[in-house]
């Protein structure tokens, strides 16, 4: 049953399967392909909401909103890890260097992945002997950000994606490009950013050859000709997201931060996130919560909490992160994440 389960939470991520559910319906919910892309990264963006758009001034902009990279002040590697719904594992690794003539240059990878399962045929349906395949998608990102004014900085991040299943796959390039502007209203940052906005993908490979008489009508002709099914393209998951960070409080040793996020997707309804952040002993403790896709149809986010650890010396920070996301009918994900600041 667990495998059935996996295969099932697999194929909703890859190109188009989602939509053999929906057919009755006029929702576009499922008719995208690597919606691996629309996970959240790292832990404490997770802990609040998701809604980071407006506050991603660390290596993790390089996802949430490259515009924030201009405003880093030192270099940072963030790695983290997940493990996502059922078996699978879904990682995020980013490196963003500042750079001597101004701005951050930023390297990211996400992956989604799967253990190796076995091959079932009509022939061997336990799979006791025809092997195994193996499944996954991943990203591999460029970032550059800059600051324009003290008030305002862009940047865009160009990303070759690609899902694969047994010998088969399919990959392109998308583009995001985000914003961040300082409001001269209470300093209430305004993040704009756009991503996944690239080629459509589309399966192709070994697992697609097949058999075909080009023409049944005719007697005698090569009924075994080599050919391939012809899938369909599907679009990336195209967002526009819209964020404002805020903080309301701020002394000598803590601060509260407070955010929220629109979101504009082309596979679902909107909606809003929200979140805050508690940062307390002079930025070494800091406690998190926030709410995924509020007003979402049929949503499946709910509530986030996270916590995260911060030791600095000597010029060099290193922190934890932690974050739980729960769901509404599926398990909790945990997410776990260091960062090195220097």
């Amino acid at each position: 049953m667990k495998r059935i389960a996996r295969y099932i939470c697999l194929l909703a991520l890859l190109p188009g399967t989602g939509q053999w559910a929906l057919a009755q319906s006029v929702t576009k919910v499922g008719t995208t392909a690597a919606k691996f892309l629309s996970i959240p990264v790292t832990p404490r963006a997770t802990a609040m909401g998701g809604s980071y758009v407006a506050l991603a001034t660390d290596a993790s902009a390089a996802y949430w909103n490259p515009g924030g990279l201009g405003r880093m002040e030192r270099s940072e590697i963030t790695v983290m890890h997940s493990n996502y719904l059922l078996d699978l594992s879904f990682d995020y690794v980013a490196a963003a260097f500042v750079l001597p003539q101004g701005g951050a240059l930023a390297i990211s990878i996400t992956g989604l992945t799967m253990p190796e399962q076995a091959i079932t045929t009509i022939d061997d349906p336990e799979g006791l002997s025809s092997g195994t395949f193996g499944a996954g998608s991943f990203a591999v990102g460029l970032s550059y950000g800059r600051s324009l004014t003290d008030k305002f900085s862009i940047g865009g991040t160009a990303k070759l994606v690609q899902e694969k299943i047994y010998n088969s796959g399919a990959s392109g390039i998308a583009l995001d490009i985000g914003t961040l502007f300082t409001t001269p209203f209470r300093d209430i940052v305004l993040g704009v950013s756009i991503t996944n906005f690239g080629q459509k993908l589309r399966i192709e490979g070994e697992d697609l050859l097949t058999q075909k008489d080009i023409d049944p009508t005719i007697n005698g002709n090569n009924e075994s000709v080599n050919a391939f099914f012809a899938t369909d393209r599907f679009d990336l998951p195209l967002a526009l997201k819209i964020g404002i960070a805020y903080q309301p409080y701020v002394s000598e040793s803590s601060a509260l931060t407070v955010v929220v996020n629109g979101y504009m997707p082309n596979d679902n309804t909107q909606s809003m996130s929200f979140g805050g952040e508690y940062a307390f002993l002079n930025n070494m403790f800091f406690l998190r919560a926030g709410y995924q896709n509020l007003f979402m149809q049929n949503n499946e986010n709910s509530y986030t909490v996270g916590f995260g650890i911060n030791y600095a010396s000597q010029g060099v920070d290193l922190r934890f992160d932690y974050a739980f996301a729960e769901k509404v009918h599926l398990e909790g994900v945990h997410q776990f994440g260091l960062s090195f600041r220097f």
